[in-house]
């Protein structure tokens, strides 16, 4: 059963304070839960080593799928594997940051593998600076997680310079580099999420500016805040995919821009293939002994519980959790469903001793970095809530 520690609540007010607007649900709940999990720092060890041992095997599951030309099975819209391919073949294109959906750790449960959001993964505010907030708000000692989100993503960002080498390097390399820093206006989560990536990057030592993504400019020669300042790199919070699918041109001429060398685009269109579904497929062709992974299938699992998912989606939309005579148990809508499917084996989530269950979120940027955890039920959907943790 999962262990929870009651805690004093941030009021609203003190949230908003903080920059964080997005605190109540629209039926009225809070969104952040008033308890910590704990874990023990044996759990939170192994959620390191798995989180670690994971990013290695997307690594050469990635590999795989460029050299056999798997693209279509992974669902990759055919106007950015020329850009996936570019990114990947040049250590430039940094991946900065993601993070590993993982179910267990705790309770004396294994940890294995939901998913990986390793191009805009959500509740980065949230795991770097609200939970230890907390524990600060509530006169625990703040060094009592296993969070170093933001210093791990402020390092990344200077491997942008270093790449492989000693992060005291960093200096002899700088060069004013600028980066420019988008999201789409009207969404205070995404916006107040892209502001705090900036923040860590010109922590970092970088020269940095943020602009609405439609204010943006793009063209052959480069990209451009709207007074027309050129910048070396553009972090992006929109999904790779609804680049391709709902601005082509944009796709287009993105992959001019990085085969041109005007800017390096973070995070890279290489992470596409992780943020797949379908990759979970591979996975298991290539790592079928993996202690971290669920069978997976582009075909429905014949005589187990198993769940249908696309290959591009969030917030547990458009996903069936189908029982082994095979019948639908649960099921959510969303706006994904044309995107293919993949299927993967069920497994059950920790529990409190309500029966509310707890999904692993373990954030990586070069390295594993921190984890929290969203409660919900057995599709944790946008209604699910985030939970922080304590090491006891």
């Amino acid at each position: 059963m999962v262990k929870l520690k009651q805690l004093n609540p941030l009021d609203d007010a003190t949230l908003e304070e903080l920059g964080f607007s997005w605190h109540t649900d629209e039926d009225g709940s809070k969104y952040v839960s008033d308890a910590l999990v704990e874990i023990s720092s044996a759990e939170a060890q192994a959620y390191y080593i798995a989180a670690n041992e994971i990013y290695d095997m997307y690594v050469e599951a990635a590999e795989y799928v460029i050299e056999n030309d798997l693209f279509f099975d992974l669902g990759i819209p055919f106007n950015l594997i020329d850009t996936i391919k570019k990114s990947w073949e040049n250590d430039v294109h940094w991946h900065i940051y993601g993070r590993f959906d993982l179910a267990g750790g705790i309770d004396t449960k294994p940890i294995k593998l939901i998913e990986f959001n390793a191009d805009t993964p959500t509740s980065l505010f949230e795991t770097a600076l609200l939970q230890w907030a907390l524990l600060k708000h509530n006169n625990m000692d703040e060094d009592s997680q296993f969070n170093t989100v933001y210093e791990a993503i402020s390092n990344n960002f200077k491997r942008l310079i270093t790449l492989f080498d000693d992060l005291d390097t960093f200096d002899e390399k700088y060069d004013n580099w600028k980066i420019l820093f988008s999201s789409i206006s009207g969404n205070e989560e995404e916006e107040a999420t892209t502001k705090l990536i900036q923040q860590m990057a010109t922590d970092a030592g970088f020269n940095t500016h943020f602009e609405y993504l439609e204010n943006t400019h793009f063209d052959e020669s480069g990209i451009y805040d709207g007074d027309e300042n050129k910048y070396e790199y553009w972090f992006k919070l929109f999904p790779w995919e609804d680049i391709a699918t709902d601005e082509p041109e944009l796709a287009t001429t993105l992959t001019n821009i990085i085969n041109s060398q005007e800017a390096i685009i973070l995070n890279p269109a290489y992470t596409l293939l992780f943020q797949s579904k379908g990759i979970m497929k591979i996975l298991c062709d290539l790592f079928p002994d993996s202690p971290y992974l669920l069978q997976t299938s582009y075909d429905s699992l014949q005589g187990i519980k198993h769940v249908e998912k696309t290959v591009f989606g969030r917030e547990g939309a458009n996903t069936k959790i189908i029982n082994s005579s095979g019948s639908i148990v649960e099921e959510t809508d969303g706006p994904y469903d044309n995107y293919k499917k993949v299927y993967q084996e069920y497994v059950d989530f920790p529990k409190d001793s309500h029966g509310a269950k707890y999904q692993a979120g373990v954030f990586f940027a070069y390295e594993a970095c921190g984890v929290s955890f969203r409660k919900g039920g057995e599709v944790m959907d946008n209604m699910s809530k985030f939970v922080g943790h304590v090491i006891v």
